[in-house]
């Protein structure tokens, strides 16, 4: 009886073994139905959702940091054609984005319409000096009207050039060449982001995600259309993915990630590039391919971007982009940092130039389970065109086009402790508890069954030699 009894024990304990185990494989399929149905909860945009709450506010600082592009020798450049020589001057800090969005309607379709105030203010503790720090830099008016005037206007441009005793280069505050000042040749006022104070970005027409949340944040329309105006081609012309702050949940890191950027007036797509712990969250890191601004030699999708083909070397050239056509025709050039994944010629006609992955690259770091952009860098160089004339005093000496470093800014959000903390709380804890009951069950249920089967099969044994 005492060998019945552990026999039937130790079969009743592999059956609640086996019980056991059998929940917590059930566990998993139900548990990850939880998750999901609270993280579409959670992502979509209306109002009471963790999503909205961070979409309508600023949520996490927005700064932009700017490194202007001093020229050491801007004499010998003028009068004997040298090469420029420069060195970046900065950072210095402002912090944007730091009102919520405007004008929320949202639409029976689906969608919330939006505009993104822009503003700036001057954060001294994070720049290396003050807002009136000089730097001599491209005289944006000369270059600016030698791309945009005809030949046949050149000598007018030259009398006016001289007149208002103007040369190729000028001597300006920081605060001048960022926000305006009032040019004395052309009698207005100029800067590289004039306007920006007290403007707006949009309006933009989003998906809510409420009927269809692998949409949620994807742009419907910006400004009202669905594509843009600029490039005159259906795929240069295409509004792509969110506005990068976050994207659909559950991301699948062997796909791209798309998004729009107004700042350089085209979409983008960022690939997956490596799993990183940030404050204790996981996160995918995605990056710019080279074939984003690739010539379209390498990348013939870009050809659509080649607006014109004599200062891009007949489309050859690798690493710029005119966004002129949505600039009102402004020969302004974008590009990574320090011509990062550019041409060697942009870099030869220019010295002091020192390309670095790690600091020029653009990235995002998102948190798989709900897309949510935990940190980010968007690292943009602004530049300006001017080449040969044999009018125009100024520029006699100069040998070919050359694309100008302005400056170069990195946009950039990470999110703090204490919302490391309430998102680790609210979400990664409660993911990570139902993992460990689902792994505890599971593994203490085989545990238990594996160790009443062997047991069972010892006693079996034990007895079948003692009857013998």
């Amino acid at each position: 009886m005492g060998c019945c009894n552990k026999e039937c024990g130790l079969i009743a304990g592999a059956v609640i073994g086996a019980v056991v185990a059998i929940l917590g494989g059930v566990l998993i399929p139900v548990g990850n139905r939880i998750i999901k149905g609270t993280v579409e909860k959670e992502s979509v945009i209306e109002p009471g959702s963790t999503a909205y709450d961070n979409w309508v506010t600023t949520g996490a600082a927005v700064y932009r940091q700017f490194w202007l592009f001093d020229v050491k020798n801007p004499v010998e450049v003028v009068q004997y054609g040298a090469k420029p020589v420069v060195v970046e001057k900065g950072p210095y800090t402002y912090r944007t984005r730091y009102l919520p969005r405007a004008n929320i309607t949202f639409n029976p379709n689906d969608t919330v319409s939006f505009l993104l105030p822009l503003n700036a203010i001057f954060e001294p503790a994070m720049s290396v000096g003050p807002e009136e720090d000089k730097v001599t830099s491209l005289n944006l008016a000369v270059a600016g009207a030698y791309s945009m005037f005809p030949e046949e206007v050149h000598p007018f441009l030259n009398a006016l050039i001289k007149s208002s005793n103007s040369s190729l280069f000028q001597y300006r505050t920081v605060k001048e060449l960022l926000w305006g000042y009032k040019d004395p040749m052309l009698k207005s006022t100029l800067g590289v982001f004039v306007p920006y104070n007290n403007t707006y970005d949009g309006y933009y027409t989003v998906y809510t995600g409420k009927e269809d949340i692998s949409r949620v944040g994807i742009i419907d329309r910006w400004r009202g259309e669905r594509s843009l105006p600029y490039w005159n081609d259906t795929y240069c012309d295409m509004i792509n993915g969110t506005d990068a702050s976050s994207f659909p949940p559950f991301l699948d890191k062997k796909k791209p990630l798309y998004f729009f950027s107004s700042d350089i007036c085209r979409s983008v797509s960022a690939s997956y590039e490596k799993t990183m712990d940030l404050k204790g969250i996981k996160v995918y890191r995605y990056t710019l391919l080279p074939s984003t601004l690739a010539s379209p030699t390498v990348n013939p999708d870009n050809r659509c971007f080649c607006k014109n083909p004599k200062t891009t070397k007949n489309c050859t050239l690798a690493g710029v982009l005119d966004i002129g056509p949505c600039k009102d025709a402004r020969p302004i050039y974008i590009s990574l940092p320090h011509f990062l994944q550019g041409s060697p010629s942009l870099r030869e006609a220019i010295l002091g130039l020192n390309p670095s992955e790690e600091h020029h690259q653009t990235f995002l770091d998102v948190e798989p389970t709900t897309g949510f952009s935990l940190r980010f860098a968007k690292r943009i160089q602004l530049n300006m065109m001017y080449g040969p004339s044999n009018v125009i005093t100024v520029l006699e000496k100069v040998k070919d086009y050359t694309v100008f470093p302005i400056l170069w800014m990195n946009e950039t959000a990470a999110l703090d402790e204490a919302t490391a903390d309430m998102f680790k709380k609210e979400l990664i804890s409660r993911i990570q508890m139902l993992e460990i009951i689902q792994q505890s069950l599971l593994g203490t249920g085989l545990t238990v069954f594996a160790l009443c089967l062997i047991f069972y099969c010892v006693v079996r044994r034990r007895r079948s030699k003692s009857m013998f």
